[in-house]
């Protein structure tokens, strides 16, 4: 699916570097494409979409990002049981990380009692689903998993 399909827009992520209240960071992915495209690549082996616990949300950057603080990378959605991608578009180290220190702070001012951020996926603006995640992970160029930028449950191992 290409990736110039999807358009992604982020709420509640300034009051990190202010002095408002907590709020749950959300994440907007709107897909302007073949929506039957998306459904199927959304829909489980029991013919319906799957929930939060069957997806993954992570991001991999493209160059280290020490080095170029202006660092691009991949988002990507992907379905948890086959590994296959669901949504893939280009964004921001910077913004991508500044919104899981956002969820990382809201989880804190709620005690990790729900999920730290929300991402909503539409069709043309249509909302489909809704989830609320506690984990998105990071990885750098090569692969790697960066434990310290990415967002990980207490007692989760990977």
């Amino acid at each position: 699916m290409r990736r110039d399909y999807f358009e992604l827009e982020v709420d509640n992520v300034d009051w990190v570097e202010g002095s408002g209240d907590p709020r749950q960071p959300h994440v907007s992915i709107d897909f302007h494409g073949p929506e039957d495209l998306l459904e199927d690549r959304l829909t489980g082996p029991s013919a319906e979409l799957l929930d939060a616990s069957e997806t993954d949300v992570a991001f991999r950057l493209q160059e280290p990002h020490e080095e170029n603080p202006e660092a691009a990378g991949v988002v990507g959605v992907t379905n948890r049981v086959t590994g296959e991608f669901i949504v893939e578009l280009n964004e921001e180290a910077d913004d991508v990380l500044r919104f899981i220190r956002a969820a990382r702070e809201y989880g804190e001012s709620i005690g990790d009692e729900d999920g730290n951020y929300a991402v909503e996926i539409t069709v043309d603006s249509d909302p489909l689903v809704t989830y609320e995640k506690e984990t998105f992970l990071v990885y750098d160029a090569e692969g790697n998993l960066l434990r310290t930028e990415s967002l990980i449950p207490s007692g989760v191992e990977l």
